[in-house]
């Protein structure tokens, strides 16, 4: 290299550095005003008394006994649904990962669909099927709605597609030579598993176990819903503290528990993410999946199909059948019901409520596409600890309470120049929060994939860091920033826990409606949170259907 070009290598690596850290400006911007200001401020009025600090009310939440029960059930129920969603999904993500089949696109995307739904919705499905006049009920009248096995089928039912798609996205790239040789060394089909498959499966196990054990720990919606007044997690307790009671200091203490709780469980799917990093470069990833030969292959696929079927397809079919079993019988009442405003459940009709999450969610998307498409540009060169730091914070929204980001957003958004809480950007920032971890995960590994040779040589040739990403990354990309939008879209769809406090009564949300519908007695308001949810079922499914036609053969992303 002449020194001329070594010069101006130097120099596109300074702009790049620049540009890294002005990158970074906005979404540190962002998550600044929008995420770590409402939570310390609804924190800080909880523990502050009279300008002075009442640290020892933590000890004194921590202390009662009902407290305390809280926190073992959030704990138990959370471990209990991680290895129960892991026993149940496995199969599934190595048959997935290692079998062709007729309709694999379509069933990926069916079983994806559970993980975009609200909280609220997969709640309501599991409510249609065991109930009051569930499917359980109905045949064998069994009551199982308040049941602690309710939540944890719930949970694995939300949850499958995580272990599916995070595991079963490594797998597929795992060479299946490796093991094949070590069974002509005469290692059994176990032996060849455990010592050449399973270690290299490891951290993307480990990450998918951390990624189940944070959702089904800050579980809000489904616990809310299926759980009653025996059973809450540290978010439902949060919410009841809050919005029922108005008791600020408790809640305070309760989400420094669950901050401190998600910050850790955070640092650790950290350092399983740079494993598996560090193992995707060891592996060969051509090897294509094939289909099914022997008994034992074919039988597995079935039992994975069924699982499927009865897992997921049963609670969402009985959902679109409550939907239309009407008090005339089998038909549309109830969704022609959406149309009327009368039953006073809402200021306006139901039916709005679609309208209004569809504007909400696409302007969600767009911020969480520009924030997130940014922090992913800024981390794609590993940088150091700070920068590290902050690719783990974008993490956060998923895991703090969302019913504290809501009434953080009521009380600190009030004043200039942030006097928000009048407005209608108000939903679409707090649906942003939780779309940009999503846009974050799926563009970085691509990103990173990138030769950066190619940006290398760019730089020598003159090339501006703008320039460069334009021309080198931009096309390579592209199709993971449609996916990356596409989820965040329908996750924004979803948002429940900040939106429910900060949506106003006349421009509800969809699962902000559907929860008020599951609040009022009658058989009517209950039709119509099944028809409402059923819709919302079908936008999430539509757009998942469609990811699936943008996704490349090999992975995009973690999701």
């Amino acid at each position: 290299m002449t020194k001329s070009r070594s010069r101006a290598f130097r120099a596109g690596l300074g702009r790049g550095s620049a540009t890294r850290l002005g990158l970074l400006a906005v979404p540190v911007a962002f998550f600044a005003l929008f995420f770590a200001y409402p939570v310390t401020a609804i924190v800080a009025r909880g523990l502050r008394v009279d300008g002075a600090w009442r640290l020892g009310r933590i000890a004194d939440v921590l202390g009662q006994s009902d407290v305390r029960h809280v926190l073992w059930f959030t704990t138990w129920q959370a471990l209990a649904s991680t290895a129960l969603t892991l026993l149940i999904a496995l199969p599934g993500a190595y048959v997935f990962a290692r079998f062709d089949f007729p309709g694999k696109r379509t069933l990926r995307a069916v079983v994806t669909v559970p993980f975009v739904l609200p909280t609220v919705v997969v709640g309501t499905a599991f409510l249609a099927l065991i109930g009051r006049g569930g499917l359980f009920d109905e045949l064998w009248g069994v009551r199982l709605d308040t049941t602690v096995w309710a939540i944890l089928l719930a949970h694995v039912f939300f949850n499958y597609a995580v272990v599916v798609r995070t595991v079963g996205g490594l797998w597929s790239q795992l060479d299946p030579r490796q093991e094949e040789a070590a069974r002509m060394l005469g290692a059994s089909r176990w032996t060849a598993w455990r010592t050449v498959t399973l270690p290299a499966l490891g951290p993307a196990v480990a990450a998918a176990a951390l990624m189940v054990f944070l959702f089904t720990f800050t579980s809000f919606g489904v616990v809310q819903i299926l759980g009653g007044p025996a059973y809450s997690t540290l978010e439902v307790e949060i919410y009841r503290q809050t919005a029922q009671l108005l008791d600020l200091p408790t809640a305070a203490v309760l989400t420094l528990v669950q901050f401190a709780a998600v910050g850790l469980i955070l640092a650790v799917h950290a350092w399983t993410a740079r494993r598996r990093e560090s193992v995707l470069k060891l592996v060969d990833a051509s090897a294509a999946a094939r289909r099914p030969r022997g008994a034992g292959q074919w039988t597995l696929l079935a039992s994975v199909m069924a699982t499927i079927a009865l897992l997921i397809l049963l609670p969402l079919g009985v959902l679109v059948q409550r939907s239309f079993d009407g008090p005339d019988g089998f038909g549309v009442t109830y969704y022609a019901e959406l149309t009327s405003a009368e039953g006073g459940a809402f200021l306006v009709p139901p039916i709005e409520a679609i309208w209004n999450s569809l504007q909400y969610a696409i302007v969600a998307t767009a911020i969480a596409v520009v924030v997130g498409g940014l922090a992913a540009a800024a981390l794609t060169r590993r940088a150091g600890r700070l920068v590290r730091g902050f690719d783990a914070l974008l993490m956060l929204p998923l895991g703090v309470s969302a019913v504290t980001v809501g009434f953080g957003f009521l009380i600190t958004l009030d004043e200039p120049p942030l006097d928000l809480r009048a407005t209608w950007i108000l939903v679409p920032l707090a649906q942003a929060l939780v779309g940009v971890p999503f846009v974050v995960r799926t563009m970085l590994p691509v990103l990173r994939a990138v030769d950066g040779r190619l940006r290398e040589a760019a730089a020598v040739l003159g090339a501006s860091p703008l320039r460069a990403w334009r021309e080198v990354d931009l096309p390579m990309v592209r199709r993971a920033l449609l996916i990356a939008a596409g989820f965040a879209f329908a996750v924004s769809l979803g948002e429940f826990g900040a939106t429910v406090f900060i949506a106003r009564p006349d421009n509800p949300t969809l699962p902000v409606a559907v929860a008020r519908l599951l609040g009022r007695a009658g058989d009517l308001n209950y039709g119509q949170a099944m028809a409402l949810s059923t819709l919302l079922m079908v936008v999430c499914a539509v757009s998942l259907l469609l990811l699936e036609r943008l996704r490349a053969d090999r992975t995009s992303g973690e999701f």
